[in-house]
This record gives structure tokens, C-alpha cells and sequence, in this order.
């Protein structure tokens, strides 16, 4: 997900609903918002969804071994 896309598209989409009148302002309002929005998103401390799915697939990798490993137990147990 391109997050500065996403940005783009609620801007142009916020400039277009604005009335004539305070579309001088959108420059300005649009920094302002841009600002407010990347410190929130920062204080968040949120990850980019790459390094969600390696946290993901090394969590499926381990779930694997220990079910090998939890098999493993069971056979030498039953021996």
C-alpha cells in the first residue's frame, strides 16, 4: 500500500468539497493536514505490511517446527 497515494487522493478529494471561496486557502490547509496526519501516523508506531508478512510467515515457520517437534516428543514417548 502506497501510503502517499492514499494521502494524494483524500487531498484532491478534500480541495474538490471545498466552496470557491476558501480554495486559496487548500495550499496551506493541505500542508497543515499533511503535518498533522504524518505525526499521528508516526505516534502510532504502525509497520508497513511487508514486515507485517515476514513477522507472519516467520511465525507460520515456527508454528510448523513445533508441531514437528511436539510429534517428535509424542513418538519418543511412546516408545
Amino acid at each position: 500500500m502506497n501510503t502517499n497515494v492514499n494521502f494524494d487522493t483524500f487531498f484532491k478529494q478534500f480541495a474538490a468539497s471545498l466552496p470557491q471561496g476558501l480554495l486559496s486557502l487548500h495550499h496551506d490547509l493541505e500542508k497543515n493536514l499533511r503535518v498533522a496526519l504524518d505525526a499521528t501516523l508516526q505516534k502510532m508506531n504502525l509497520v508497513t505490511r511487508e514486515e507485517f508478512e515476514v513477522q507472519v510467515a516467520m511465525l507460520e515457520h515456527t508454528r510448523q517446527r513445533l508441531e514437528a517437534l511436539e510429534t517428535e516428543v509424542a513418538n519418543l514417548k511412546s516408545k
